[in-house]
């Protein structure tokens, strides 16, 4: 299922390419501080091939290690998010094959992640998709946008995580609505579950999103970097553990000479200049 077409949003980012020999995975640097990476197979509608997963697992492996990036907005452009995986590649699939792909480590650059990561979602995100968008830290939508856990329809189950970030994320029952049933979730309903951040027009949907990266570009990465590392890890540990680990990363922020401009710049009324430092 596909949504309509839909005006393109940034003038950095190439139209659809009718090459096959195009790459399937695109880098922009839009603006300092922020990087977009597109996933570039319109033909596949960015299904998650073995090659498409391996470039997105070196760009993030890159960009985690850059230290001109804050703040990383991921998207499929302005027609689709991503499909599942190649189906016709997994028919004759033994167990040990799907082991020996290893996606836990392919997809370990993109979880492990230290910078904000932007999920911009058009049309849909099914499976794969679905299960990519949730590695991010905020999922921006469209209002034509479409979530979906289908494995279930061919007799297999998520496993990219799926079933562990959906329940995180909305709930026991929610996620065993669409786990067990298999139907897409359209964006407004994602959104009151709580699987999406915040929903606007579709033609708004990267421009939303490159406005937020944008303002947390600004902020300091250091202070940005520990709040998605307490936050990650404390949803995994009793309150009590978390909070410790919350006043840790608070104290080692005092080290900082952001925490110094920061504080400073409160205090002259001036536009604080954070260095990462």
């Amino acid at each position: 299922m596909l949504v309509g077409a839909l005006r393109p949003t940034m003038r950095t980012m190439p139209s659809t390419p009718s090459d096959a020999s195009a790459p399937v995975l695109l880098i922009e640097r839009p603006e300092a501080g922020v990087a977009v990476v597109r996933m570039n197979r319109p033909e596949a509608t960015n299904a998650l091939s073995l090659e498409l997963q391996a470039r997105l697992a070196e760009a993030f492996v890159q960009l985690s290690a850059d230290e001109a990036v804050r703040c990383i907005v991921l998207t499929g452009g302005d027609r689709v998010f991503a499909a599942g995986g190649d189906i016709k590649g997994l028919l004759d699939a033994t167990p040990i094959d799907i082991l020996q792909r290893h996606t836990e480590r392919v997809w370990a650059p993109i979880e492990q992640c230290p910078k904000p990561v932007i999920a911009a979602v058009c049309g849909y995100a099914y499976g794969g998709g679905a299960e990519l968008a949730m590695h991010c830290d905020i999922i921006i939508a469209g209002e034509g946008a479409r979530f979906s856990q289908p494995e279930i329809r061919i007799g297999i189950m998520p496993g990219i995580g799926g079933t562990q970030r959906l329940v995180r994320a909305v709930g026991k029952f929610n996620a065993m609505h669409m786990l067990l049933g298999g139907e897409p979730v359209a964006a407004a309903e994602a959104r009151l579950m709580g699987l999406v951040s915040q929903v606007v027009a579709d033609e708004q949907v990267l421009a939303e999103a490159l406005a937020l990266a944008h303002r947390i570009a600004a902020m300091p990465p250091l202070a940005a970097q520990q709040i998605k590392e307490v936050v990650l890890a404390g949803m995994d540990a009793s309150l009590a553990t978390a909070l410790m680990l919350e006043r840790k990363a608070n104290q080692l922020l005092f080290a900082t000479r952001d925490q110094k401009e920061g504080m400073q710049a409160f205090v002259d009324k001036r536009k604080p200049k954070f260095e990462g430092r």
